[in-house]
This record gives structure tokens, sequence and C-alpha cells, in this order.
């Protein structure tokens, strides 16, 4: 097997950090991108698996990557933040449910490792919408930010103006193993969907939105007795492209914001 060490000297590249010896690390080419995927372990309704945000939010890191990648920035894709705070889906046999600041000190020690690295700038591909977990990415980008050793790109979904860019689903904010991301892990990781089972689940439309100002804080007591919300039925490959598409561009946009 050839060495990654040539490679990493090319212009424009895309690299998992995991793969990559320290010696290749440090010879990665500039500008340089590390791009955290942030997803969760916690319960996706009865047809898809507890890693789907992890699934997703590495879609969206690769293709954010290689939209970086073809315009010459190397992309170094750091492993996937896996535990965070899932308090909704706590409940739920699966769910591994992380204290916030513990979530928090592990993206900055990312982020820290990516100054290391020598990147220029540190991308979060995040795909885990639980508020709690939002508010501690928010954090933990204030606080890379605040110290001043390297460019931050959060491109937060869950702000109006990105939102606006996703499905009718994503947006009415019934969108938890619904159509929205039944169809992202059906593009990706097939295999890893029940379809039988997601054929037969009749529509939920209780919105997680209404139900946060509403004070209800589980997805039981939020409607989804079986932790999923929407139309996973209507779930198609074709749109969880489509949607990959337009979050790595999201992710692309941020990141290209802050070396400009």
């Amino acid at each position: 097997m050839p060495s990654a060490l040539a490679e990493s000297h090319i212009p424009g590249s895309v690299h998992r950090l995991a793969d990559l010896t320290w010696e290749e690390v440090r010879s990665l080419a500039r500008p340089l991108a590390a791009l955290l995927p942030v997803g969760a372990t916690e319960a996706h309704g009865p047809h898809l698996p507890v890693g789907s945000d992890n699934v997703i939010a590495e879609a969206m890191a690769e293709e954010g990557a290689r939209r970086l990648a073809a315009e010459g920035t190397c992309a170094l894709i750091l492993p996937t933040l896996a535990y965070t705070a899932a308090p909704f889906a706590a409940g739920f046999p699966g769910t591994i449910s992380a204290p916030p600041d513990a979530a928090r000190a592990l993206v900055v020690a990312a982020a820290d490792a990516a100054v290391r690295a020598g990147a220029g700038v540190f991308a979060i591909a995040n795909a885990h919408l639980d508020p709690s977990h939002v508010r501690c990415l928010r954090d933990a980008a204030a606080d890379v930010a605040a110290a001043g050793r390297i460019a931050v790109a959060f491109p937060d979904v869950t702000r109006r103006r990105l939102a606006e860019r996703l499905s009718a689903e994503f947006r009415s904010g019934a969108c938890h193993a619904g159509r929205y991301e039944t169809s992202i892990v059906l593009a990706v990781r097939p295999d890893l969907v029940r379809s039988d089972i997601a054929a037969a689940l009749e529509p939920n439309p209780a919105s997680l939105v209404d139900a946060l100002q509403a004070g209800r804080d589980t997805f039981e007591a939020a409607g989804g007795p079986r932790a999923y919300f929407g139309w996973p039925a209507e779930a198609t490959a074709e749109e969880g492209r489509r949607t990959i598409e337009i979050l790595g561009e999201m992710l692309a946009e941020s990141v290209r914001e802050v070396l400009a």
C-alpha cells in the first residue's frame, strides 16, 4: 500500500484524520480545513439505527470536503463525535446522553487538535438537533473563536436562514427519523434502514418546535412514543442525495466565508 505522505502535499485533497500517521498530518497541504462531523447515539424510530445522526453528519462532512477540495482547499475529516447531550431520547434503550459540558469540551479539544495540524479553519458538520446539544455546540464554537487560534465555521441548520433551504418536513419541526432523515440514510447506508417497517409507519406530524415552546422535553411528551416524527414512509434515496448536496454546500459556504 503506498504511503499517504506524498498525497498529503496535494492541494485540494480530502483526508481522514484517523487514517493518517502524525507525520502525514504534519505534511498536509494548505489551505487546510478541519471538518468535525457531529452526531449522536439515540433512538431514531423503529426503522433507523441509533447511529443515524452520525451517518448524516459524515455525509455532510464528506460532501463539504469534496466541494472544498474541488476549489483547492485541503480538507481533513476528523473522527465523528457520537456521544453528546440527547435528553429528548434518553428514555429509549440504546440512547447515550452525555453531559452537555462534556460534549462542549470534546468539541474544543477537537479544535485544538485542528490547530496543531495546521488548519486555518475548524468546521462543525452537525446532524443532531436536540436543543441542549445545539446550545452546547454554539457555546463550544464561541469558546474556540474567543481563543483566537483558529477560525470557526458552524452552519447551524436550526437557524432560519439555513432551515429555509431544507425540506418542508424539516421546516415543520416534525423531522426526527421522518422523511428528511430516513431519506439521507437511504442514500448513504440503505442497508441500515428497516424499509418494511418504515413503509408501514403512519405519519406523525407532531412538531418538536411546538413541543419545545410548550415546555415538553422528551420525545414521549412531545407526541413521539416510538421516537419518530414526520413522514418516514415517504422517504426516498433521491431526496436524500439532494439533501446531502445542500448540507455539503452549506458547510463549504461557511468555510469559504471564514477563509476569505
